[in-house]
């Protein structure tokens, strides 16, 4: 498979962008702070990666903190011990208090030109953004925020089926018009990949010959597994049908930063990356960033976003988490050894994972699907079918006998996530996959090895606006009444995930079936679903038809 590592300059620092996030030379400017050469007629590739070694706005906090300022202002844990909140500070430390202050403080947030501004274009320079706006809502906010901003570029937008759900939101809140386009499926394991450029050109071509032409595409890359698309030709495919291209990236916050791992999705041509930072790349849980890419919507697009930002931003937002951010960024970029050693405990463990034939490494049949050019090698999928046991049966056992936390697990598989400046104890996980994979033998459960799951029905029909259908008068009705009808909730079997039923669609005889053969499996369940069969769905009561 070729990598997505290679792929466009960066048009801010017009340096190459392959083995580090500042580009060869930069990477050496800050190893060795010696110079490099000009980037452009303000900056230096070598004043950038000095920049890159600081942290300005954690550095900020900590310089508060340092002068032990008596706080009459939120929050009301105070700065310090003396100040009360005492088990909050057996619980997070007196240091995690004292940097948790609030927002529109001097020396801080404050201005264009304030610590905080500063730490988010060290961001934007890292990730190769035009610009990047912290967040304390995850992932999940900058989904929002994209969807809602897109909305000014036109109603219609081309979404790939495996969407995450708080994009479904940003498309109920922004009252955009969605169309699909469904992901390459795994159906042995129900996972989820990505698009070729081919199916992304023939959905925006199908739309456009409907008289209802895409201003903005929503894809997934990575996926859950790692799989990645080649994002590259995706923008180009995107851009030539005068669409914006988002990326769902949240799992690859990390890629960029070593060579040995995808290229960042704002490098290769996206609009718009939602970055999930917490997850592998190391930030504190609920932290994330949206980057602005440098196409050609980045002008448009950079307003509509600040105006979508300040919709969906708490007032109170979070400085440990946006101190997380910007530490984690400056550990990023200075630690491409660190990510090369995770990189090799990946591998070890991958290694180790083909010498025993009890297990196998899902990504090694990658190549069987065309839509992945490049493999997140942080990402561990390991297929455990061979056992007897589900994978979920598998992810319990370790944990509560091991305690050892897999991120998660389908009937057949569980996945093992390696933080990009973390290195794993191979040796502790093997020995407890060994133990494991010998009580499953010793117990096999013929129902859970012989788990499978239907086709993947095709959606029904959108016959109102999403918006609509989620907040016009609804009812419950009886699944098999349900046929025909117009769904008003959000359904998504798991696995694989993907939703088959979205607000406005109409409900087929084919998704009721394969819904409740989900709900009625050992290893599945429905998300949204009323109750947990899915002996009822909630549908519009009087539904007008889409315009």
């Amino acid at each position: 498979m070729s990598g997505q590592s290679g792929g466009m300059l960066d048009q801010e620092t017009r340096i190459d962008p392959r083995h580090s996030p500042l580009g060869n030379e930069a990477a050496s400017a800050i190893v060795s702070g010696g110079a490099a050469a000009e980037v452009d007629s303000n900056r230096t590739v070598a004043s950038i990666a000095e920049a890159q070694r600081s942290a300005p706005y954690a550095e900020a906090l900590q310089r508060f903190a340092d002068s032990r300022p008596m706080s009459l202002m939120v929050p009301g844990h105070g700065t310090g011990a003396e100040h009360g909140g005492e088990h909050l500070f057996d619980l997070l430390g007196a240091r995690a208090a004292a940097v948790d202050i609030p927002l529109m403080l001097e020396g801080i947030d404050l201005g264009d030109q304030s610590p905080l501004a500063r730490a988010q274009q060290l961001a934007a320079e890292a990730w190769g953004a035009r610009r990047t706006w912290f967040l304390t809502n995850g992932a999940s906010q900058a989904n929002r925020t994209a969807a809602i901003a897109v909305r000014s570029l036109g109603e219609h937008v081309l979404v790939q089926r495996s969407m995450h759900s708080s994009f479904t939101d940003g498309v109920l809140l922004a009252g955009l018009t969605p169309a699909f386009v469904k992901p390459e499926i795994d159906a042995r394991h129900g996972i989820a990949h990505g698009l070729t450029p081919a199916a992304l050109d023939a959905a925006l071509t199908r739309e456009s010959k409907a008289g209802r032409p895409a201003a903005s595409v929503y894809v997934v890359s990575p996926s859950y597994f790692g799989s990645t698309a080649d994002v590259a030709a995706l923008a180009g495919v995107a851009h030539s049908h005068d669409a914006a291209l988002i990326v769902d990236g949240a799992w690859g916050a990390h890629f960029g930063f070593h060579p040995g791992l995808p290229g960042s999705p704002a490098r290769l041509g996206a609009d718009l990356v939602v970055s999930s930072t917490h997850k592998l790349a190391g930030s504190l849980t609920q932290s994330a960033m949206l980057h602005l890419g440098q196409g050609p919507f980045a002008e448009r697009l950079e307003p509509l976003v600040e105006r979508a930002y300040s919709m969906t931003a708490s007032t109170s937002m979070s400085s440990l988490l946006m101190g997380s951010l910007d530490e984690t960024r400056r550990a990023l970029v200075l630690g491409e050894e660190r990510i090369g050693d995770a990189l090799a405990a990946a591998g070890a463990l991958r290694d180790r994972l083909r010498a025993d034939t009890r297990f196998a490494v899902i990504s090694d049949g990658f190549d069987a699907f065309p839509d992945i050019v490049d493999t997140d090698r942080l990402r561990v999928p390991i297929d455990v079918s061979a056992l007897g046991r589900s994978g979920h049966w598998v992810r319990a056992r370790l944990s509560a006998q091991h305690g050892i936390y897999f991120e998660m697990s389908t009937a057949t598989s569980i996945v093992a996530v390696i933080g990009a400046l973390t290195v794993p104890d191979v040796e502790r996980v093997m020995i407890a996959l060994d133990e494991v994979a010998s009580a499953a033998l010793a117990d096999p459960d013929p129902i859970a090895a012989s788990a499978s799951f239907p086709e993947l029905p095709a959606p029904g029909a959108l016959r109102v606006l999403p918006r609509d259908a989620y907040f016009g008068d609804s009812e419950v009705v009886a699944a098999d009444e349900a046929v025909g009808r117009v769904s008003a909730d959000t359904l998504a079997a798991y696995p694989p995930g993907i939703p088959n039923l979205l607000p406005g669609e109409e409900i087929t005889a084919e998704t009721v079936a394969f819904l409740r053969a989900v709900a009625a499996s050992p290893t599945g369940y429905v998300r949204g679903a009323v109750d947990a069969e899915v002996s009822g769905i909630r549908v519009v009561t009087e539904p007008a038809s889409i315009d």
